[in-house]
């Protein structure tokens, strides 16, 4: 009887052990957004001529760790007012009812899936975008650039990433009325994710 209550308590133990370890292996590794040293590009034709944009200002949850991409997920939402293309006039009209609706919608936002490998340090996070009051699935391709630990932080890794990405600005009603007519703003837009990512432990 000694002896079977030691093997059940060796077996708890064991058992409870395990359960600890693999609570703290699924959790993917927590990340913040370095706003300073991160930029969201975006590249649209007027007439034949390429111009590019910024959004200012990001808010994201990222968990993302390679060797446990089941758990890994992007929260992604960008307020549309910080919309820059260096020129006043057109950003105002970009937040207008012509374009954004910034009154009525005022962020866009991307929410994975799924993340999947798809070569060394390629990624591809499958999910869905909203954009004013449209939501389609869409995949973003990103690339790992690097892990280290930040020379200037203690107790705290630093990690790039670059996404790239295209979409059709009409398939979510980003130009209405004369605007959703292609021959002045162009519709395909190109988009790059630039992001310095930060986690402390």
């Amino acid at each position: 009887m000694f002896k079977k209550s030691i093997s059940l308590i060796i077996a708890a133990a064991l058992f409870t052990a395990f359960a600890a370890f693999t609570t703290i292996d699924r959790d993917a590794t927590s990340w913040q957004v370095d706003k300073a040293h991160s930029t969201i590009k975006f590249t649209i034709t007027h007439f034949f001529t390429p111009v590019t944009g910024t959004f200012d200002d990001v808010d994201a949850t990222i968990n993302f760790d390679p060797e446990n991409l089941a758990e890994s997920n992007i929260d992604v939402t960008v307020p549309i007012e910080s919309v820059n293309t260096r020129n006043e006039r057109r950003d105002n009209h970009l937040r207008s009812e012509d374009f954004f609706n910034t009154a009525e919608w005022p962020n866009m936002r991307f929410v994975s899936n799924t993340i999947e490998q798809t070569g060394n340090n390629q990624f591809v996070a499958r999910g869905e975008l909203t954009i004013r009051d449209v939501t389609r699935e869409f995949d973003l391709p990103f690339e790992l650039k690097g892990v280290m630990e930040h020379p200037m932080r203690e107790n705290t890794r630093v990690a790039g990433i670059v996404a790239n990405g295209e979409l059709m600005r009409n398939d979510f009603g980003v130009g209405v009325g004369d605007w959703a007519a292609t021959a002045v703003v162009g519709n395909k837009v190109n988009i790059e994710l630039q992001l310095e990512l930060t986690n402390s432990y």
